[in-house]
């Protein structure tokens, strides 16, 4: 009886999802309190309330969100220019949204530096890297140089710059680069290091006092450069292509269904994980139905290490040329109005299992202790297909990490996450969800981010 009462509870406590307002509140104190993690978890908060915000077509709520993005953005040296562009474009004046996105360098005084040139600003504009001086530099104050590391089998693009940044180090951030890190190499040289597992392409121009950095596609040879310390042989992965048979799930532009792609989609990453190693599994292999509640239950009995089921979005005809992008879900009892009209969508063939009030109670009850591990998991998914797509494909749209009560996800006793691939009713986006190469490229970086969550929680 006790028991029950505290599955009331917990229930009654997280019935009613946060409003807008809540949202944009939690994301504005998390800011406040000033670290890392904080600041990633404001992001995330911000990019969800922007993606309502084009689903309702509400500008106020859309300059909130492009506020909140680009200050969490500039804190976390993530690239959000195409943010501050559209933000600008509204015609919106922001206190603390320099006109660049830029980074204002901080004196530290215990450096003695000996160059008569400054490093005023670091900034992304236009996708590009822009090293911004006090006074305009001669050409030979740069040298640029490669290096690669046949051991640890990184890539590294270096610029020497005779200056100084009266900064002690900095790390910067862009989708599908592992690390660029800029600091004062000795008292008359910055060092700026591009470094990637895979050969990029980086070019560079100096104009007056501006170094404009432009970093390009990877090589897409990626399979035998990633890095696993972790052993993939004992890592037990399975992969649920959603809906099928009966089911045909969200039915799209020119009619095309969601569980034939997804279907494609999953055998690719199925492939890609097994020739790095893994030992993965698929809750179905071919166009037939399966009860939700049989997909997790079916993970459990292989012991699996993670769960991933993979679906594509929709929305009405009305909105189906505005609302797009990628987004990846994990299961907590906290929930957007949004996650709701998703997992909706995707909870509607097993209505008739449970009804409303105890799939709430039982999913606010269940996994909640591996709602961490799944919520990296999604970060992770989610940079992957980003890093990997973004170097193909134009106007990729980052859709964010949330949380959501999706019955597919009840039951695992593992981090388990759901991907929506995109929006197959919106007319670019399906075009390439049906596209052999467009699914090559998302398969490898879900195979990219599952390398990365093992190799950062061994």
């Amino acid at each position: 009886m006790l028991r029950w009462w505290l599955l009331v509870l917990i229930f009654a406590i997280n019935l009613h999802a946060l409003s807008d307002v809540q949202v944009l509140k939690r994301a504005d104190l998390f800011m406040k309190n000033g670290t890392k993690s904080e600041y990633f978890r404001a992001y995330n908060d911000y990019k969800n309330i922007y993606i309502k915000s084009i689903m309702s077509d509400n500008k106020k709520l859309k300059i909130q969100a492009l506020k909140g993005i680009v200050k969490s953005g500039n804190k976390l040296h993530i690239d959000v220019s195409k943010y501050s562009r559209e933000l600008r474009s509204l015609k919106v004046k922001s206190s603390y949204i320099p006109p660049k996105s830029k980074t204002i360098v901080k004196k530290d005084k215990n450096l003695k530096l000996k160059s008569s040139h400054k490093l005023k600003s670091v900034y992304w504009e236009d996708e590009k890297l822009v090293l911004e001086f006090d006074k305009a530099l001669r050409s030979k104050q740069i040298n640029y140089f490669k290096l690669y590391d046949s051991k640890k089998k990184k890539y590294r693009y270096v610029f020497d710059v005779h200056a100084s940044m009266i900064l002690k180090s900095t790390n910067l951030r862009k989708e599908g680069i592992n690390r660029i890190k800029l600091a004062q190499f000795d008292t008359k040289t910055i060092r700026l290091v591009i470094e990637n597992t895979k050969k990029t392409k980086v070019r560079y121009h100096h104009k007056k006092n501006k170094i404009i950095i432009s970093i390009g596609k990877a090589s897409t040879s990626s399979a035998k450069t990633e890095l696993a310390t972790f052993k993939r042989k004992n890592k037990v992965i399975v992969i649920d292509a959603g809906h099928g048979g009966k089911d045909p799930g969200a039915v799209g532009y020119k009619k095309y269904r969601e569980k034939i792609v997804v279907m494609q989609v999953a055998a690719k990453v199925k492939k890609i994980l097994k020739e790095r190693g893994y030992r993965v599994y698929m809750t179905r292999e071919r166009d037939k139905f399966v009860k939700l509640s049989n997909r997790t239950a079916y993970a459990n009995k292989k012991n699996a290490d993670i769960f991933i089921s993979i679906h594509a979005n929709a929305v009405g005809e009305k909105n189906a040329r505005k609302v797009n992008g990628i987004e990846s879900y994990f299961l907590s009892p906290s929930k957007s109005s949004r996650a709701e009209k998703v997992a909706e969508k995707e909870n509607s063939a097993d209505i008739s299992e449970m009804n409303r009030y105890g799939k709430n109670t039982f999913l606010n009850f269940l996994n909640h202790h591996k709602i961490l591990a799944s919520n990296k998991l999604a970060i992770d998914l989610q940079r992957g297909m980003l890093g990997s797509l973004n170097k193909h494909y134009k106007n990729v749209k980052d859709g964010g990490v949330r949380e959501g009560p999706f019955w597919v996800l009840v039951g695992a006793q593992m981090p388990a996450v759901l991907v929506e691939v995109g929006f197959i009713s919106h007319p670019r986006e399906a075009k390439r969800l049906v596209n052999s190469k467009y699914q090559n490229k998302l398969a490898l970086g879900m195979a990219n981010g599952i390398d990365r969550y093992f190799q950062n929680n061994k």
